[in-house]
Order: C-alpha cells, then sequence, then structure tokens
C-alpha cells in the first residue's frame, strides 16, 4: 500500500511537469476572477458602486467605526469600556487612558486599514464612472456624486480619528499609493478636499432617490455642512483652535435650512433607537443593514456587537458601559434646566436617587439602569445580575445600539449579538444642533434659543414609552426650555455644548465635539480628577495636550511608506 501511494503520487509529480509544459495551460483564464475590462460595463459599475456603500458597516467589534464608540464615547468620559477588565480588547483601555495609548496598537491599524478600502473602493469607482460614456449610462453623474459622498465621508472619519492622512483619490495609480505623504495637504487644505466630494454631490445628486439608502442632495448638503463647521475651527499644530471662519459658519447655517428642508424630529425620541425610525422623518443618512437576506449571518451590525449586557437572553459581551458622569449630567434644577456646574457634586446611584432627583427624560431613553425596564419593555428589567464587571466599570449599559431578543431585527452571531437594525450617521437634530452652534459663534445666540428649544420640547414629549408595568414614570422627569432672559453668548455656548451631550450621548460624537471646540485637554483632565476617585483603573489616566486629540499614525502604516509618513505631533 506504501508503495502504491509513492507511485501514484510519482504519477501525479510527471503528469504536473507534463502540463505546466504546455502553453495553452497557462493560458487558461482564472475561474471566477474578472479582467479590467469585464467590470468596465455599466452593470459591474453599478455593483463597483454598491461595493462602496458596502464599506459603510463592513466594520469589526475590534475596529468599529459604524457608531465610533471607542473613539467618541469612550475617550470622551462619556463611557467606560467595559467588558471583562482592562485587559479584554485592552486597545480600548489604551484609548481610554490616553497615556497608555501606543503607536504600534494593532487596532488602530485595522481600523486605518478598513477605512482606507472603503476609499479605494469609492476610487475604482470612480475611475470606472468617468470612463463610461453618460449615453451608455444615464446614472453617471447621479453615481458619482454618490459615490464623491461616500469618499468624503470616509475621509471625513479618517480626519477626525488621525488628523494629517494621505489623500488619494481617482487620479492616483494605485501602484503609486505609497508615494503620497500624509502631510503633503495642510490641516485646511485636507478639509477642503473633503468638503469638495460634497460640493460635487450636492451639484449632482438629486433631491430623492428612488432606492433607500442611497444618498440624497439632502444628505450631502448636510454632511457638507458638518465638514465646513469642523473647518471653520482653525487649529494649529499643536491642534489648538487659533480663530474660527466666521464666512464658514455663515454657510453652514444657509446649508442647514437647505438640508433640514424635507426633514423634521420624531415626536418621540425613542423611535430613533427602534426599527420603527428606520429611514424615518428624522433620518438624513443612514447604514442599511439586513438579516435572513440569502447570506449564512446576514448584513448586521458588527460594529457595536460588543454592547449588550451578559444575561441568559443576550449572553454577551458587557462592552460600552455609561460613565458615573454621564448619568449625572442628565440631573435638572428646580426649572428644568442642565446644572452645569453642579451636576457632578453628588451621584445618582441609588434606585431611589433617580426619584429624589429630576432628570431629563433621555437619561432612560440613552442608559440602562439597575431596577429600570430595559428598552422600553416594562417587565424587562435590567438587573446587576447582567453586568460583566461591576467592579471595575460600574452598573450602567448603554441602550441606544441595542434591540430587545424579541425584535425581528435581533440575531445572535456567537458569540456576539447583533441587530439588522440601520445606524444613523446623520439624524435631523444634528442638522439642528449644527445651525445653532454656528448662529452662536457668529453671534446670533437669540437664533439659536428655539433650535435647541425644540429638542428639549420633544425630550418633554418623550416619556409615554419610559414606564413601569403598572403605568408609572420610571424616573423624576423634569425638563424646561431656556428662557430669553440671560441668554448671552457665553450662555448659549454652555446651553448648545451641553445640549449636545445629552441628546447624542453614547452616539459616537462626544470626543469629536470637545476636540473641535478646543476643550478636550482641560475637560478630560477635570473628569479624570474626579472620575478617578470611583475608577480605580483610571488612576493613571492623563489627557495630554498637543499630542491626544488624535490617535497616532499607526507604526505600520509609517513602515509601509518607508518613513514618508509623519507621526502625529508628540508621539
Amino acid at each position: 500500500m506504501k508503495l502504491f501511494k509513492t507511485s501514484l503520487l510519482a504519477l501525479s509529480l510527471l503528469g504536473l511537469t507534463v502540463s505546466c509544459n504546455d502553453k495553452e495551460f497557462l493560458d487558461v483564464q482564472p475561474i471566477g476572477a474578472l479582467s479590467d475590462e469585464q467590470l468596465n460595463t455599466p452593470a459591474n459599475i453599478e455593483k463597483q458602486v454598491i461595493a462602496a456603500y458596502s464599506q459603510l458597516g463592513n466594520d469589526v467589534y475590534r475596529a468599529p467605526y459604524t457608531s465610533m464608540w471607542p473613539y467618541g464615547n469612550v475617550r470622551a468620559g462619556d463611557a467606560y469600556k467595559g467588558g471583562n477588565g482592562t485587559a479584554d480588547v485592552d486597545a480600548f483601555h489604551f484609548y481610554e487612558t490616553f497615556s497608555f495609548n501606543r503607536v504600534d496598537v494593532g487596532n488602530t491599524d485595522e481600523l486605518w486599514f478598513l477605512l482606507y478600502i472603503g476609499v479605494s473602493r469609492c476610487n475604482d469607482a470612480l475611475r470606472r464612472l468617468n470612463a463610461v460614456d453618460a449615453a451608455a449610462m444615464p446614472t453617471k453623474a447621479v453615481r458619482q456624486g454618490e459615490v464623491r459622498f461616500l469618499r468624503g465621508h470616509y475621509y471625513f472619519l479618517l480626519k477626525e480619528l488621525f488628523k494629517r492622512v494621505p489623500y488619494l483619490d481617482e487620479t492616483v495609480p494605485t501602484d503609486q499609493y505609497a508615494t503620497v505623504s500624509n502631510v503633503a495637504l495642510s490641516n485646511d487644505e485636507l478639509w477642503t478636499k473633503i468638503a469638495g466630494d460634497f460640493r460635487f454631490a450636492v451639484a449632482n445628486l438629486p433631491d430623492n432617490q428612488p432606492e433607500i439608502g442611497r444618498a440624497n442632495k439632502s444628505a450631502a448638503q448636510a454632511y457638507l455642512a458638518k465638514t465646513l463647521l469642523y473647518q471653520a475651527y482653525v487649529q494649529n499644530d499643536a491642534n489648538a483652535v487659533s480663530s474660527i471662519d466666521q464666512t464658514k459658519l455663515q454657510e453652514v447655517v444657509a446649508l442647514c435650512d437647505q438640508a433640514g428642508a424635507k426633514y423634521s424630529l420624531h415626536p418621540d425620541f425613542a423611535t430613533n433607537f427602534l426599527t420603527a425610525g428606520d429611514n424615518g422623518v428624522e433620518s438624513v443618512f443612514a447604514i442599511q443593514f439586513s438579516r435572513n437576506d440569502g447570506t449564512p449571518k446576514g448584513r448586521t451590525q458588527r460594529g457595536n456587537e460588543l454592547s449588550y449586557p451578559m444575561n441568559p437572553d443576550y449572553g454577551c459581551c458587557g462592552f460600552h458601559q455609561p460613565s458615573q458622569n454621564l448619568v449625572n449630567a442628565f440631573k435638572t434644577d428646580a426649572q428644568g434646566l442642565p446644572l452645569f456646574t453642579t451636576f457632578n457634586n453628588q451621584d445618582l446611584s441609588k434606585p431611589e436617587d433617580f426619584q429624589t432627583n429630576a432628570v431629563d427624560p433621555r437619561l432612560d431613553h440613552t442608559v440602562a439602569i439597575p431596577t429600570h425596564p430595559y428598552k422600553y419593555s416594562p417587565g424587562f428589567i435590567f438587573e446587576t445580575s447582567w453586568l460583566r464587571d461591576q467592579n471595575t466599570y460600574g452598573v450602567y449599559m448603554s441602550m441606544k445600539e441595542t434591540v430587545l431578543p424579541s425584535d425581528p431585527s435581533f440575531q445572535k452571531t456567537p458569540p456576539f449579538m447583533s441587530t439588522s437594525k440601520n445606524w444613523t450617521i446623520i439624524r435631523y437634530a444634528d442638522v439642528l444642533l449644527w445651525k445653532a452652534e454656528a448662529l452662536i459663534e457668529l453671534g446670533r445666540a437669540a437664533e439659536a434659543r428655539p433650535l435647541i428649544n425644540r429638542l428639549r420640547e420633544r425630550a418633554q414629549n418623550s416619556t409615554a414609552r419610559l414606564k413601569t408595568t403598572a403605568g408609572q414614570s420610571i424616573s423624576n422627569y423634569r425638563i424646561g426650555q431656556y428662557p430669553a432672559a440671560g441668554w448671552s453668548q457665553d450662555y448659549a455656548r454652555q446651553a448648545l455644548r451641553y445640549e449636545r451631550r445629552l441628546e447624542f450621548a453614547m452616539e459616537g460624537y462626544r470626543f469629536f465635539d470637545l476636540v473641535r471646540w478646543g476643550i478636550a485637554g482641560d475637560y478630560l483632565n477635570t473628569y479624570f480628577e474626579t472620575e478617578k476617585t470611583k475608577r480605580q483603573y483610571l488612576k493613571d489616566a492623563r489627557f495630554t495636550k498637543g499630542r491626544d486629540e488624535y490617535l497616532p499614525i499607526p507604526l505600520n502604516q509609517i513602515n509601509f511608506s518607508k518613513g514618508l509618513y509623519k507621526q502625529n505631533p508628540g508621539w
């Protein structure tokens, strides 16, 4: 038998030798591969555009960018990393504490890589779109607008995460990518490039798309407004805000008016975080997810899959826990207004604290609190036994990104949980507050007050789902609107910044707001001074101004460029 196997092997190798000398064998087209020419048809170019859309939700739990929660919430003091101690996905611990972060963290490199896959898909689609005849592809200009919108999105995320990144468009051959420096453009020039993609999208996208999920003109106007708002806060090389560009703020106001014309607020704040709100009146642009779509695991959210509690209905994984500081921030005074300077003097920690103190209703839409119903289900009570490591990370969990186990969109992706619910990148509430922020910085604070009050009025009316089985309010809700008296520019600025925190808590934006406003260092070091007395693992946490506003350029990428890429200051 051994001799037979040896002879068979020899014959096989002989046959391989003969075949390899056959020129016809070498000329056979690879099975399952498409040539470049085959892709250059309208039908296949459409598929390339879809591939660019697909990358919006191709993140993984190690390097999420759907909600940006490790970078926007954990780094902002709105959330603790959570999970099973500091070593569980330790990169997120490094982000949270700042002082332990390094240039060689693999998760940071993977995040960079995944976002540049998005850029690459856009560039590939654009090369083909630019070359195709419009007569053969009547959708050419619209698809160019969509892809430019998507590329603007990927670059916006890269810009707010890393600040200095190489700008590669469809005119740069792929074999020349390594020759483009991440500092070839100034900070302002890079913002202008990103804005240019959205300007093109505004000019070429229709008001309405026949297919849900495709970017339209309003989405492009909104994203352009966001880009110009960030660009308006001029940063120096030390990442400090040196001035605010009033001309750009004026354009932000105009764009917000244009973008918001076809949208409105959901009457109930909760609708934004339920499947009933998918592609609703408040959704300006959202990532579309799906399940039972013919694929093995469906097209579900993977970037948020660590955020579910540890109970029999879910099973994993207890990350992304709201901080005590954030919970305290929802307290209100006798008029229902925020306690700007005193909210953190005393913790909301015991069940009775949520009845003896008045709170903004958005607290129970955002934070899972022991003894309170979970995700609007009066009989599904959040318990401390659902927590994974409460000794390290406390007793709260995040809820906006999760769904009930009975929700039709819920799907287990062992060992994780997932959902096919959309994730909204821009909602109308954001457009209102961008406009309010621009107005305040333009010295037109009086015009901003009604915009902020619209959100507070909506929150005031969003208590119908916040009930016990007996029909009683879960917490003591009190929220009021800002009066005209005392509404100065300084007070309005404070109110706007606080409103953004409460409205978008745990949605991934807070840290980037702090950096844009130029207050991240002072804000976070003050936060650490108090929070480290409650969370021992934060004892060495420290924000270094001029460095920690941005993640380091991954060491792997600097090595790939053979030193052409320059490291961010301080790293």
